[in-house]
């Protein structure tokens, strides 16, 4: 019985570890998510703004701070 126990114990531990990593993968994913979604908010303002210089507003987007 006490070895099934220590097995047991192993497997909860390994179980937390693996739960931890799928934890912060699906942060990172949310994370990269946001900013793909920020660029494409970016893109659609661009291509629907027709009274814009093109030109202009890229080189005024490159120039701006992340929107972290």
């Amino acid at each position: 019985m006490k070895g099934f126990r220590s097995w047991l114990a192993l497997k909860e531990r390994q179980l937390e570890a693996q739960s931890r990593e799928t934890a912060e993968k699906t942060a990172q994913y949310a994370a990269q998510t946001e900013r793909l979604e920020q660029r494409v908010r970016v893109l659609e303002r661009i291509v629907t703004d027709k009274g814009m210089d093109l030109s202009d507003e890229i080189e005024r987007l490159r120039n701006a701070p992340p929107l972290n």
